[in-house]
């Protein structure tokens, strides 16, 4: 339950307090008072888009508070917990600002909170009705949701089971799909793979394999040219066709005896000699390694560089074909074996989808048929239940029908097609709401949907802006008891511009226009006595002194009071 409304700088509205409380809570005055801001207001909290429109000219932000009355043990209070807010024993406040600029702040018990968290916690603590809800309740979605809140707790429950198997079965069918659709793509890549992988296997290329060829046919392509290198090269070291002193070896050792023999007259000549030895070592180790070089050099290099470039051509038109390179190709037979069983297993996989839809299917047509039947038996109790009403707001021949209709197909809210339909008078055709019905019927088939379902889907808050449009006289009067009878069971709160409304309320509020300079500015004032009665005289006569019109008023006012307790 509301129990007040704090409002500042929204639209007309300068700043206002509307205290609610339990019950009926009438909102009246002039028009263009700002009656709607209320509403809006209303709607801000509970998570409606917010934009700088709604800020009044000339100030910086538009404030709006609202203090709730909850079950510190229910799902809204568990809720605003979750969402960081804290609760004053049963007592909740959110709040929502706008600014100027547009920008959006909502605080949830005390918390700053996304705006959605305000959303979540108006679908569990009030029902918002205006002139738009009218034209949506034309809609099959509409009235088979509605159809759906009078069924209760049986339906919900049978719905969100079906719902569950509807989504898997849908999801199984979507993959189906896939891979059915997929199967000709799937069976060429793996004929592909399969040969690709028999022609790298009959290769079996390694890595880094093509740049050991390269070395090696760059050392097969200059044999010739090594062989001579090397054989000069090993002649000046280590000659067998020269006179020995005349090789490098032959000098070196020449030399070291040379300076050997006077060494013993000068140390300085000791270190000379031991490098001199060392580089005969070393001449002697080189020409030793040149020769055994020499006997390593093919014989036949070119029928092996034959070889060699036949393999660096096969090893190039792989890698350009399952590359870009090599590794890639090495890669390639690594990771295709996985692929192709994993292509492999796709069929396996479409057979085993193939039964879990099937399975599915007989799931999900089977919930179905339960959801079905639970609103069949609900659409005739709602039909009665409705009639009943209708007698009570000034249609006492009209009859609603609740049609249900099966869908060519399933969809996620099952496969049923429901259709409200109202037969206005004895002898007339029924007809869909959406046809032919009246703004002022809608009103009443509206209200006496809610006074119904609030039987078996108890809503904290019921919110009505003008659900008496299109109606007068009589039927006004009728439209005003049946929302005081809802008012017993949950809060009411309802913005018209009709006494015959009103009159009805246990609590009466009206917006009052006054002058600021050039701004108009608006506030609630709460009215008992001899003050409401003088709104009413206004709301019935347009004069608010007339006698005869607040002769008519406390008339009204009396009878409303005797009505309500009827």
């Amino acid at each position: 339950m509301i129990d007040e409304i704090s409002i500042r700088d929204l639209g007309v509205i300068g700043e206002a307090r509307l205290p609610l409380g339990p019950g009926f809570t009438a909102l009246t005055g002039e028009t263009g008072a700002g009656k709607t801001m209320v509403v809006t207001a209303l709607g801000l909290l509970l998570g409606a888009r917010g934009d700088a429109g709604v800020v009044r000219s000339g100030a910086d932000r538009a404030l709006v508070e609202g203090r709730w009355i909850v079950d510190p043990t229910g799902s809204a209070a568990e809720r605003a917990r979750d969402a960081g807010g804290e609760l004053d024993e049963d007592e909740l406040i959110l709040a929502r600002t706008v600014s100027a600029e547009g920008r959006s702040r909502a605080v949830v018990g005390g918390r700053s909170a996304p705006v959605g968290v305000l959303g979540e916690l108006g679908e569990q603590l009030v029902v918002v009705h205006g002139q738009s809800d009218q034209v949506r309740l034309k809609s099959s979605t509409a009235q088979r949701e509605a159809l759906d809140r009078y069924a209760g707790p049986e339906l919900a429950s049978a719905l969100a089971e079906y719902r569950s198997a509807f989504t898997a079965w849908n999801n199984a069918r979507a993959e189906l799909d896939r891979l059915t659709s997929a199967r000709d793509d799937r069976a060429r890549e793996a004929d592909e793979l399969r040969a690709a992988i028999a022609e790298i296997e009959q290769l079996a290329p390694q890595r880094g394999e093509d740049a050991e060829l390269a070395d090696r046919a760059e050392r097969l392509g200059n044999l010739e040219d090594l062989r001579l290198a090397a054989a000069q090269a090993h002649e000046l070291l280590s000659s067998e066709s020269l006179d020995e002193a005349r090789d490098a070896i032959g000098l070196i050792d020449a030399a070291r005896r040379s300076v050997e023999r006077v060494s013993a007259h000068d140390v300085q000549l000791g270190p000379i000699v031991e490098q001199l030895a060392t580089a005969g070592y070393a001449v002697t180790e080189a020409a030793t390694e040149l020769s055994g070089y020499l006997a390593s050099l093919e014989t036949d290099g070119g029928r092996e560089l034959e070889a060699v470039n036949e393999r660096r051509a096969a090893l190039t038109d792989l890698a350009r074909r399952f590359g870009p390179s090599l590794d890639d190709v090495v890669e390639l037979l690594d990771t295709g074996s996985a692929r192709l069983l994993e292509l492999d297993q796709d069929d396996d996989r479409i057979v085993s989808l193939t039964e879990e839809v099937e399975r599915g299917a007989r799931t999900v047509e089977a919930l179905a048929d339960r959801v079905t039947a639970l609103r069949q038996a609900a659409a005739a109790r709602l039909a009665n239940a409705v009639t009943a009403e209708f007698a009570a707001l000034a249609m006492p021949d009209a009859r609603l029908t609740v049609a249900i209709d099966a869908r060519d197909e399933l969809t996620a809210s099952g496969r049923d097609q429901v259709s409200l339909l109202l037969q206005p008078h004895a002898g007339a055709e029924p007809r869909p709401l959406g046809k032919g019905a009246s703004g002022g019927e809608l009103s009443r088939v509206m209200l006496a949907l809610e006074v119904v379902i609030a039987e078996t889907d108890p809503v904290p808050t019921f919110v009505f802006d003008e659900v008496d449009a299109g109606v007068g006289g009589a039927s006004a009067i009728e439209i005003g008891r049946r929302l005081a009878k809802l008012a017993q069971s949950a809060q009411v709160i309802v913005v018209t511009h009709l006494a015959q409304v009103a009159a009805f309320a246990t609590n009466h509020l009206t917006v009052v226009k006054g002058r600021d300079g050039t701004v108009t500015a608006s506030s609630v004032t709460q009215l008992e006595g001899e003050a409401r009665v003088a709104e009413m005289a206004r709301l019935l006569s347009g004069l608010a002194d007339s006698d005869t019109g607040l002769e008519h008023a406390r008339e009204l006012l009396t009878e409303a009071r005797a009505l309500a307790k009827a």
